[in-house]
């Protein structure tokens, strides 16, 4: 991987272009949903021939992961693939994504970068406590960790009381979760009179969603850590897209391989930089499942000033809006219109009156889901309503990866 710092800005946007470029050619040669939006617009990938060209071509969305369920979207054969992804997706079909050996070797390569800026070396032991939605993302940062030479306690499903116990004993330095495990965490220390100096935490790197200052302030006074944040998405597929180095100027962008823009999410117009808008990322470099123009309906701005680490990456601020309606949930994007036609499907009614929203119980966040209670929930075909809701919630809560409480009610939503 040729190294940023070695280049010049010319040098650099070359480099973009170049793999832009390749990109687009093979998304047109080798998959039918890219060449048809092209010949949409009457045009030929080699009618790109800068960087800002790209905005001549349609967007893309979650929608049309699904639409192109399972392997419409990969641009190379099925034997070429070695790793397949899934998630939840925004219908009633999940969003599939591959890699080839090489993404592998790029995305590893790409979280040890992240890990790097965090203060990560080979001398660091990383421990990894992620939900069953981000357990793609659990892989890859124990692929990129050991990429870097660091030791790993990989992506595991265990108590508080048993994770503290393996970062206490085990000697962990660096905890990659989200922020709700990571504030759970803290709560339980102080319950259970666990000082922080019993152990040899030095970092956490927070994933999954924005984390506001105040929230960051409060974990590293209580745990005595340094808190990074790093951005990514699933259907990229990455954790690392973009990264905090040593001076928290803003997130990096691994724009080397990731190109991305910023646009008003109504208008759909660039904006300048340094103002609000959504953020779209196009792949320069994925084989596999190349993405071209992917709105990701997180809100961001591009930072103005140059860090003072020197890098050349671009830079962002990750931002607590959102351009769709889409909710975050241990860092997981949940769909407000998946669930409800799930639920429509499992229930058997035309249209559910719900009410959804993010809930902590027990130190875990979850999906409560307020249900009305109406004629359709007590047909003939319905003998036990207890039972239903709690199969619901299981099948529900398989289907998106959080956890899935739903609620009976009379009120009206």
């Amino acid at each position: 991987m040729q190294q940023m710092k070695n280049l010049t800005v010319e040098e650099k946007n070359q480099l973009k272009l170049e793999r832009l470029q390749s990109t687009l050619n093979r998304a047109y040669k080798n998959v039918p949903f890219h060449r048809n939006r092209f010949l949409e617009k009457s045009m030929l990938p080699e009618n790109i021939v800068s960087l800002s060209d790209i905005e001549e071509l349609p967007f893309m969305d979650r929608s049309h992961l699904g639409l192109h369920y399972p392997y419409g979207l990969f641009a190379v054969p099925l034997r070429d693939i070695v790793r397949i992804h899934t998630a939840p997706g925004t219908g009633t079909n999940p969003s599939i994504s591959g890699y080839t050996k090489t993404d592998l070797m790029i995305w590893q390569r790409l979280v040890a970068r992240s890990l790097e800026a965090a203060g990560v070396t080979s001398m660091d032991i990383l421990q990894i406590n992620l939900p069953p939605g981000l357990a793609n993302w659990g892989r890859d940062y124990k692929d990129g960790a050991e990429n870097m030479g660091a030791s790993v306690i990989p992506n595991s499903p265990l108590s508080l009381a048993k994770t503290l116990m393996v970062l206490r004993d085990y000697k962990t330095t660096t905890l990659v979760t989200t922020l709700a495990f990571a504030e759970q965490l803290m709560e339980h220390m102080f319950e259970n009179e666990r000082n922080p100096n019993e152990f040899n935490l030095k970092r956490i790197v927070l994933v999954g969603e924005p984390v506001g200052a105040e929230q960051i302030k409060n974990l590293e006074e209580h745990l005595h850590v340094d808190v990074w944040l790093n951005y990514g998405l699933s259907e990229i597929p990455g954790p690392a897209i973009a990264f905090e180095c040593l001076h928290h100027c803003g997130m990096h962008i691994n724009d080397d391989h990731i190109l991305p823009e910023i646009i008003d999410p109504v208008t759909r117009i660039s904006v300048t930089p340094g103002q609000t808008g959504e953020l779209v990322l196009t792949t320069l470099s994925a084989r596999a499942f190349p993405l071209i123009r992917f709105r990701t309906g997180d809100m961001a701005r591009f930072s103005t000033n140059p860090c003072e680490c020197g890098s050349s990456l671009m830079t962002m601020e990750w931002l607590p809006e959102r351009a769709d309606t889409m909710m975050i949930i241990s860092g997981i994007k949940i769909s407000r219109e998946q669930v409800t036609i799930y639920l429509k499907d499992a229930l058997g009614v035309n249209d559910p009156k719900c009410k959804l929203e993010k809930i902590r119980h027990g130190g875990t966040e979850m999906l409560s889901i307020s249900l009305v209670i109406d004629d359709s929930l007590f047909s003939d075909e319905i003998k036990n309503l207890e039972k239903l809701m709690v199969s619901t919630s299981e099948r529900l809560a398989e289907l998106i990866g959080v956890t899935v409480k739903i609620t009976l009610t009379e009120k009206k939503i």
